[in-house]
């Protein structure tokens, strides 16, 4: 009884403590991530391993290796900046993750990974100056398992978790130590992953300026969710690309002013397991006009016995709409209740791309008249570009800052707005990473709305 009456009383002191201090103890501090040793040295080179710290700045001018097993991790507010010039693949350099890479910014302290005279590049951009874009001032992050050794016969290779980080200006010329991943001369890309046994998780983050595909997985359990891509690829390549063995989830993201596709899934390859993709909530604005060879480019496309589910996007003025080819997986991919918009008739025209076998479902909001179901956001007009006088192929040069960039433009739903309520939301995401902690996956399951942004404020926080 005295051990009760005790509980008792230290029960209502710390309830009375509570009290009186709820509104000055608003939020526990969190929990520092680390991993291994601190890196001391603001320039990083060779083989590197440990912590990247909250506040700092780190450079580097040469390729940096992290090895298997090993792990690099950035902290909230970190920057790693890479000096290149984008001409030879001596003067890009790139990070070589044969371990594992985290980046753990948050939303009130992002990360960059990026150049040094990014500020004056985006400050070009968006005076409609896209010079220095495609420069490809780096050669991206190469993620892909160690050669075997004697003594590690069998490397794993490792993760790739980015949260909360801007990722900008690769696409340097490969050398001849990429010969795993890229043919020698090739722009590279900000990130490749290849390692079908592991994560790659990309949230919340920023995508820009990449020279050719932005991110290309070649196998891989992935979850791309809440995302911005901007303006990649000068004359071709995709926001995300993947190829055999890549299964998981990209939604809630806005995409905007891709060369090509803004998401291309095929099961090219021989990694022995089917490319399975779930795309849904999605906003996809003005790509596919840079690209140049006939048919290809433009929002969603399945090809190669890829399967997967396509739901509640928004396909919004791009050259074409939903291509799915004849060679795709086409008994396993489930469609509906996307929302096609089109400024002119040569775009209405292809909303379902002429080279393909897609086909218009019940659910679908389409029309044949341009400038029908226009989305209503709250800040983009959708009518500002003329693509009747440039359908494409067109250069970057012709296209506008608010054609492949976001500024200041605000793609939420206004009241009245067709995407409203239109969202199918009885199926599952696919389950292939893991779903909590810090390193793990933060799944937005599908929305009432169409469009990466929910009227209830979920979805994409950009």
């Amino acid at each position: 009884m005295k051990i009760f009456r005790t509980f008792i009383i230290l029960a209502a002191c710390a309830s009375a403590l509570s009290a009186c201090h709820k509104a000055e103890l608003t939020e526990i501090s969190k929990q520092v991530v680390q991993a291994g040793n601190i890196i001391s040295s603001d320039t990083l080179k060779g083989t590197v391993k440990g912590t990247l710290l909250s506040g700092k700045t780190y450079y580097f001018k040469e390729d940096v290796t992290v090895n298997d097993g090993d792990t690099l991790l950035m902290q909230p507010g970190s920057k790693l900046i890479a000096i290149g010039d984008g001409k030879t693949w001596q003067t890009s350099p790139e990070i070589v993750m044969h371990g594992t890479f985290i980046s753990l910014g948050t939303k009130e302290n992002p990360n960059y990974i990026t150049i040094k005279n990014s500020d004056a590049v985006h400050a070009e951009a968006t005076q409609g100056t896209y010079t220095n874009v495609f420069t490809g001032y780096w050669g991206g992050i190469v993620c892909y398992p160690g050669p075997a050794t004697a003594s590690n016969p069998n490397p794993a290779g490792g993760d790739v978790i980015i949260k909360w980080t801007h990722l900008e200006f690769a696409g340097g010329p490969a050398g001849p130590n990429d010969a795993a991943v890229y043919a020698q001369g090739d722009p590279r890309y900000l990130v490749i992953f290849n390692n079908i046994k592991k994560n790659f998780i990309l949230e919340d983050s920023w995508i820009f300026g990449s020279k050719d595909d932005a991110v290309r997985v070649t196998g891989g359990k992935i979850n791309v969710m809440r995302n911005t891509f901007e303006f990649c690829g000068q004359a071709g390549g995709e926001f995300f690309n993947m190829k055999s063995g890549t299964v998981g989830n990209i939604g809630y993201n806005l995409l905007i002013g891709a060369a090509t596709n803004a998401l291309k899934a095929s099961d090219a390859g021989s990694s022995g397991t089917q490319t399975n993709v779930a795309m849904y909530n999605n906003t996809i604005i003005n790509c596919g006009f840079r690209q140049t060879k006939t048919g290809r480019g433009g929002s969603i496309n399945y090809e190669k016995a890829a399967r997967g589910q396509i739901y509640n996007n928004l396909i919004l003025n791009c050259r074409f709409g939903l291509r799915l080819t004849s060679d795709a997986d086409l008994t396993n991919i489930a469609y509906n209740n996307q929302l096609y918009y089109g400024s002119t008739s040569g775009i209405v025209s292809q909303f379902t791309a002429a080279d393909g076998v897609a086909t218009f479902k019940a659910n679908d909001i389409k029309s044949s008249t341009p400038g029908d179901n226009d989305p209503k956001f709250y800040g983009y007009n959708m009518t500002q570009y003329d693509y009747a006088a440039n359908p494409g192929p067109i250069t970057a040069a012709k296209q506008t800052p608010a054609a492949v960039m976001v500024g200041t433009s605000n793609f939420r739903l206004q009241t009245g707005s067709p995407a409203i309520g239109k969202g199918r939301n009885d199926f599952s995401p696919v389950n292939s990473v893991t779903s909590t902690g810090n390193y793990g996956a933060t799944i937005t399951q599908p929305g009432k709305d169409l469009g990466a942004y929910q009227t209830d404020g979920t979805g994409n926080q950009h």
